[in-house]
């Protein structure tokens, strides 16, 4: 049986395809998104509290280079197969080149009705994962030129919403320890899942009203919110077991790999590639990619850890 959070997230596109006038009041999905990347955070930096920073310095310098290198093999793929603008192929390729939030806490959610432990310092990589591609975007877009506006570019990929969340828990739960974090258990633990659902439920209306973007692009970002998310989820299982990640950590790191930012990106190329096609690169990420990956795509990754551990 599908997770009841996946089900929220089927009603929401079922709304939104179906026109309904069902929508998250805008303040009640701020709220939402703030509690579950607080939740995230906080309950990675519990964790790190219990460990040595320098023993994660491999995974940490291992998953800046998978973002790195996921950017560069999607732009030549959308520039010369998808024939796009240079400057749409660069924005849609940051995207799969970095991580989205909302697919990595349907993946904590789903190994958890499972029972599947996992590497709790997680987070931390969720966070490193989203700067390298940004960059790589950037500069596959315009180059390195004195007319770049770096500050603003560092100030949105640094200082954005979503980075000062993650970044934000992750130094409370590991300044405050297990200990400390116990009175803000029943919000940010106990209700993470509900939150989810909620979040899943905007999302998924949402995702109704980028699919109709898609029949203007053609089948081609179809076939790369498809394909592009299941060649990532092979290099990042395969980077996670070099690593030695359990296969819980596999599941997430592989999952991380394949998702498509929809948050910091997007703000990102806004400020630095305005003429890039917003349009295009949400319609694959939110349109195709994101439903994938929830509906399908994370068991597939699971069988994927499962299969290389043997």
């Amino acid at each position: 049986m599908l997770d009841p959070v996946i089900l929220f997230f089927v009603l929401g596109i079922t709304a939104g395809l179906l026109r309904s006038e069902l929508r998250l009041p805008a303040a009640v999905y701020e709220l939402v998104t703030i509690v579950l990347l607080l939740a995230i955070g906080l309950k990675g930096g519990i964790e790190l509290a219990k460990q040595p920073l320098g023993q994660l310095l491999p995974q940490m310098v291992a998953v800046v280079t998978l973002g790195f290198f996921l950017a560069l093999i999607a732009f030549p793929v959308l520039r010369k197969l998808g024939r796009l603008q240079r400057a749409d192929a660069a924005s849609i390729a940051a995207h799969y080149g970095s991580v989205s939030v909302g697919t990595y806490a349907v993946a904590v959610a789903y190994l958890g009705s499972r029972q599947v432990p996992f590497e709790e310092h997680m987070p931390l990589l969720l966070v490193l994962m989203e700067v390298p591609a940004i960059l790589v975007g950037i500069i596959l877009a315009r180059g390195v030129s004195r007319s770049t506006k770096w500050g603003s570019v560092l100030h949105e990929v640094f200082l954005g919403k979503g980075i000062v969340l993650l970044l934000g828990g992750l130094l409370i739960g590991w300044a405050a320890g297990p200990e400390g974090v116990t009175p803000l258990e029943p919000l940010f633990v106990d209700l993470f899942k509900g939150i989810l659902a909620l979040f899943l439920l905007e999302m998924g209306i949402i995702t109704a009203t980028q699919l109709t973007g898609l029949r203007r692009y053609g089948l081609f970002l179809v076939g790369f919110g498809v394909a592009m998310p299941l060649f990532s989820a092979v290099v990042g299982t395969i980077t996670a077991y070099l690593l030695g990640l359990s296969i819980g950590g596999t599941v997430i790191l592989a999952t991380l790999a394949a998702s498509a930012s929809y948050i910091a990106v997007p703000a990102a190329m806004r400020i630095s590639v305005p003429e890039a096609n917003p349009t295009l690169s949400l319609a694959a990420a939110l349109g195709i990619t994101f439903p994938f990956n929830v509906l399908l795509g994370i068991p597939i990754y699971h069988a994927m850890a499962t299969l290389m551990h043997g």
